[in-house]
């Protein structure tokens, strides 16, 4: 990820200060605003760079409202937004990555989303994987999203695929031993 990508998720989804502005309740922001607000900070871009950016993001992390004055980040807020996205059954089965060293403490707590909002779940082993990789040796688990909500609890997708909850409880998870 690119330093501006960076840059870019820390405004949009931690400290919109750090760019003088304000995300309204679902996390936007109008895009003319935040050029604005970075270039007052010397951490200017263009729209044109932004437009990459967004477009490039090997995780889809921005989205472009329809008419492109608009911007926000697709998930993993810990300021205070909700995206409005609507409950959605999920597969039978979805995946969390994290690094082994956290593996005892989750099987006993179940998932909690930490300073984020929402604990983010994959539909696939692999991009589970990477993600637990980037803090150690990434250990795979395996969540019983189907039963989690038959049982009541609640899903949604982001626009870039990630799917959200409140928590997991442990009775959910089970360590994946694929290869």
């Amino acid at each position: 990820m690119s330093a501006r990508s960076k840059l870019l998720s820390l405004v949009l989804r931690h400290a919109p200060e750090r760019a003088g502005v304000t995300l309204d309740p679902q996390g936007w922001v109008e895009v003319e605003a935040l050029l604005a607000g970075l270039a007052t900070r010397g951490e200017g871009m263009s729209r044109v760079e932004l437009e990459a950016i967004v477009r490039d993001s090997d995780k889809k992390r921005f989205t472009l409202s329809p008419d492109g004055e608009r911007i926000r980040a697709a998930q993993g807020h810990s300021v205070g937004v909700e995206l409005g996205l609507p409950d959605l059954a999920p597969p039978e089965t979805l995946f969390h990555g994290t690094a082994e060293r956290s593996l005892a403490a989750i099987l006993e707590q179940g998932l909690r989303p930490g300073a984020r909002r929402k604990v983010h779940l994959s539909a696939d082993r692999d991009t589970a994987r990477r993600v637990g990789g980037r803090h150690g040796r990434p250990v795979v688990l395996t969540v019983a999203a189907g039963a989690m909500q038959r049982e009541g609890l609640r899903f949604q997708q982001a626009e870039n695929g990630v799917w959200l909850t409140d928590g997991v409880p442990p009775a959910y998870l089970a360590e994946d031993l694929s290869p």
